[in-house]
């Protein structure tokens, strides 16, 4: 018995100090020739091809992914038992994992991701009493929110019912964002990094060369921001004029229209996809034609100091445009930023843009000897 306990405490402490050594030189392999060592397995070579050509091609993979312990020997088991995957496929703790590490270079974006609603948590869109109680949670949901999770809507919440109390079971997703950085960046997109240019940059200079594109979660891949379609909406039977930035592809495939309802004027007329319905949030009114960036701030959607990038302090029909009676002034106003008209506020008819005073001369008292 003593020999069987002997041997045996032999081969544990072999086996622990196999399992250290693996994973420490597996450490090394990944990390050496900025992921050349990953490369090594062949499902990962193509991934590793694509990061030295994309904008992140001078960072490490480690900098990016999850390199515990318990993934390392996930690694070697998997090939030791000689199944590896064709296609790699990142967990949510992976991917929760990574939008942490876009913190060390990116502080400034992290930071206003992180304070706009886009970093709402699985417990604030899953666990919301008010959402649930009037519409009962489906698949469709992870198109938005949870992009990443594995598994279906029944794994992560219960029950599935109108009633509830409703709970995560996956707590430890509670306070976990559900729209991560790789929601709407893609870390693998092919470019070189910027440098500090030589010139002063302008607002009016080529537009940069960024990583927006949506992740799908059907074909696991992302689609780049350029290849995804604007929506052609309308007012009515009237087309409405839709800016044409690429960008804004990314907020039309959440924030979206609706088919027209059965019964309705639109349907009945065959009028297509209306402005307003749905999400949809396109612009129409005074402000139609403007894109979505041209009053949100890409990272936290803030848009409190967009008027001043448009508007003189003062309005056609000298007012100041910030504290008119709309949703920008109010979230109670009836009318919506994203829709108003001047016939909304102007009912009797809009009054003629009235003319400016030309600003007087301010004369500088100079001090004598001293002016030159």
């Amino acid at each position: 018995m003593k020999r069987f306990l002997k041997i045996a405490a032999i081969a544990i402490v072999a086996v622990g100090l196999l399992a250290l050594g693996g994973s420490y030189g597996a450490s090394y392999y990944y990390t050496s020739q900025l992921g050349q060592g990953c490369a090594g397995c062949h499902e990962m070579g193509g991934y590793v091809s694509a990061v030295h050509g994309s904008l992140h091609q001078k960072v490490g993979c480690m900098e990016c992914h999850e390199a515990s312990m318990g993934t390392k020997l996930r690694h070697m088991r998997v090939h030791f038992l000689g199944t590896p995957p064709e296609t790699i496929r990142l967990r949510d703790k992976d991917v929760l994992a990574m939008a942490s590490n876009c913190r060390k270079c990116h502080q400034h974006e992290y930071a206003n991701w992180h304070a706009g609603p886009h970093s709402a948590t699985y417990s604030q869109i899953f666990a919301d009493s008010t959402h649930n109680s009037k519409r009962r949670m489906m698949e469709d949901c992870f198109r938005c929110h949870g992009m990443h999770f594995d598994g279906s809507v029944r794994d992560l919440v219960q029950p599935q019912n109108l009633q509830g109390p409703w709970h995560l079971i996956r707590s430890d997703l509670a306070d976990q964002p559900t729209m991560p950085c790789q929601t709407c960046h893609q870390v693998h997109k092919e470019g070189t990094p910027q440098a500090k240019p030589a010139t002063r940059i302008s607002v009016a200079g080529t537009a940069g060369n960024d990583s927006l594109a949506l992740f799908d979660r059907r074909e696991k891949i992302h689609f780049a921001a350029a290849s995804l379609a604007i929506p052609h909406l309308l007012e009515g039977a009237r087309p409405v004029k839709m800016n044409q930035d690429a960008r804004q592809a990314i907020c039309y495939q959440c924030h979206a229209p609706r088919g027209s309802e059965a019964g309705s004027v639109a349907a009945a007329n065959h009028w297509g996809p209306q402005v307003g319905s749905g999400d949809d949030r396109t612009p129409i009114g005074v402000h139609e034609g403007l894109s979505c960036v041209s009053c949100h701030f890409g990272h936290n959607e803030n848009a409190r100091a967009s008027c001043k990038t448009c508007h003189p302090q003062m309005s056609h029909c000298g007012l100041d445009v910030e504290k008119m009676d709309t949703t920008y002034a109010s979230a109670s106003s009836q009318h919506n930023i994203h829709w108003v008209k001047c016939a909304d506020c102007h009912q009797h008819g809009v009054p003629k843009m009235k003319a400016v005073a030309p600003a007087k001369a301010q004369v500088v008292p100079t001090t004598p000897g001293m002016d030159g």
